[in-house]
């Protein structure tokens, strides 16, 4: 039996989705629909390769899966809980490899929901389910914020990227949805929206210039879009290296710019130095220039001192 590989899309659905804890307690009816359409086309008597639910609902019940375990596609945080889990691992830098993110992205998000589950925890099912995609989709609809000042989008759809190269052993391809002009969708390859934002916001002077103008939080701000650029690549691997080198120059090795940190906010220029050794020294960095990494050294040498006296 040829069975076609689910597909997840981190949004609207066709295969697997994983929602979000203020989606689950929004919209409990769209998520009754959603499992509610899964079921109806998953015992429809049709050829399997007409139906790829149904082909793969049944490939699970075939494997010893329990029928209504194998209809199982739509997975969230445990009832009364938010978020994927992995802000506080990648903060912490308390992990080695992706078997370390996927175990805490299918822990937080191995809850299946629908009409008959207000979140039953599922963790085997939804590894399953993640070992099947080939293409994990993220959709913003706003342009509030971007994929780097909000840690959301690295937890959920970078968590999902990193769990399914974890489980099948080579990254899917990733998408990122702009749906903010209804009348004008687009789709980007992750990379290129990363490309995009790094650009047009990241490493733009007039942004950096508008950003110290808020101080002590506004420097907060640009140790955040550090942190966030580094769990994206930590978990989606989406970061050239010409991009850590470019930030370097931008944020901490430009004389105005550091001094701003030094005198705002210390804390948040140690915060980006250690960030970016880190990702050197995790390998996520690729061959960086040395002379770079010697000087980010000696920064956060003479920050570090700094943090002292003022103790």
């Amino acid at each position: 039996m040829q069975v076609e590989k689910d597909v997840a899309f981190n949004g609207y659905v066709r295969g697997v989705l994983r929602i979000s804890g203020f989606f689950r307690d929004a919209f409990p009816n769209v998520i009754q629909l959603l499992d509610e359409a899964v079921q109806t086309v998953s015992h429809l008597d049709e050829p399997l390769d007409k139906n790829f639910i149904r082909a793969n609902v049944l490939a699970d019940i075939e494997k010893g899966a329990d029928p209504k375990k194998a209809g199982y596609r739509v997975f969230g945080s445990k009832p009364g809980s938010y978020g994927a889990g992995l802000l506080n691992l990648i903060d912490e830098k308390n992990w080695f490899d992706d078997e370390d993110l996927t175990q805490v992205y299918v822990t937080w998000g191995g809850y299946a929901y629908g009409r008959e589950n207000p979140g039953t925890q599922a963790f085997d099912e939804f590894r399953e389910r993640l070992s099947g995609v080939e293409v994990a989709f993220q959709n913003q609809d706003n342009r509030e914020h971007d994929i780097f000042d909000s840690d959301d989008y690295f937890q959920f759809h970078g968590g999902m990227v990193a769990s399914i190269r974890s489980l099948t052993g080579q990254n899917p391809k990733a998408y990122f949805g702009d749906t903010s002009k209804p009348d004008r969708v687009k789709v980007r390859d992750l990379k290129e929206e990363v490309a995009r934002v790094f650009r047009s916001r990241v490493v733009n002077p007039k942004w950096i210039q508008s950003i110290q103008r808020h101080g002590y939080r506004g420097a907060s701000e640009m140790a955040a879009t550090v942190d966030y650029l580094f769990g994206y690549d930590a978990t989606a691997r989406v970061v050239e290296p010409w991009m850590y080198e470019k930030v370097t120059e931008t944020y901490l090795l430009d004389e105005e710019v550091r001094q701003f940190l030094q005198t705002k906010n210390p804390w948040a220029l140690r915060s980006m130095t250690e960030r970016l050794l880190e990702a050197q020294d995790r390998g996520l960095w690729e061959s960086p220039p040395k002379e770079i990494i010697e000087k980010l050294k000696q920064i956060f040498l003479e920050n570090e001192a700094g943090l002292e006296e003022m103790e």
